[in-house]
């Protein structure tokens, strides 16, 4: 079933045998935000995925991030002619190096950009004009225990992606911590440590597996079959 924050409550409660007056709302919920966080930073999903489009500005190299970005994807400019070009994305020693000798040919379209510190984000040539751009990212993601979904219900009681879809993974995830935070028996946390591993590679395979393939330009997925020694068949005479 569909996780809710009260059924995924109740149900970590009843796993582990502890009350509400151990696990209260307010630690269940940081359990639980903090099991969040461990799947997804463990695993890119479409989830986290999101676009921001914006204008560069002319003389400025400077573009400042977004409040929900974790990881940039891609940066794409649109020239003057309206063609969508591909930045190329470089380390910030290049892009310090690239400015170190100030020069005309330091303005221009912007071929490259980079990551500059926690505000900013860095683009190079510095642009001549206020350019369009898209930036493709991963934002941070929505938690059943205090947020508000895009369609304006809250997290809570409609659920996530993540507890609508994929229980099991956040549930286990959740029991490891609950163990953890109880010190309880290291059997129980082996074992459920055990179950969120199985869970995590699962949700892996498909997140950066089925879902970023195509069987018509990848073809059907198949399994391998084990060939049997002649001694399996018999001998013939």
């Amino acid at each position: 079933m569909a996780y809710t924050l009260a059924n995924l409550q109740s149900d970590i409660r009843s796993y582990t045998e502890v009350g509400s007056s151990v696990l209260t709302d307010a630690i269940l919920n940081t359990i639980i935000k903090n099991s969040e966080n461990a799947i997804l930073r463990s695993v890119p999903t479409d989830q986290n995925a999101n676009y921001a489009t914006s204008n560069l500005v002319s003389g400025n190299r400077y573009v400042t991030i977004p409040d929900d970005l974790r990881s940039i994807n891609y940066a794409q400019l649109t020239d003057t002619n309206g063609n969508q070009v591909f930045l190329e994305q470089r380390d910030p020693s290049f892009m310090a190096e690239y400015y170190s000798t100030p020069s005309t040919s330091a303005v221009g379209i912007p071929k490259y950009y980079g990551n500059w510190d926690e505000e900013f984000w860095v683009v190079a040539p510095t642009p001549d004009t206020d350019y369009a751009i898209t930036l493709a990212y991963n934002k941070e993601p929505i938690s059943i225990t205090n947020a508000t979904l895009p369609t304006g219900k809250p997290a809570s009681t409609n659920g996530t992606y993540l507890s609508n879809k994929y229980q099991d993974l956040l549930l286990y995830g959740s029991l490891v911590n609950a163990y953890g935070y109880l010190k309880g028996p290291s059997d129980m946390i082996q074992y459920y440590q055990g179950l969120y591993q199985t869970a995590l590679t699962t949700y892996a395979t498909e997140q950066i597996g089925y879902r970023r393939r195509d069987e018509y330009d990848d073809g059907e997925l198949r399994q391998q079959l084990k060939s049997k020694s002649p001694s399996a068949y018999g001998t013939q005479n």
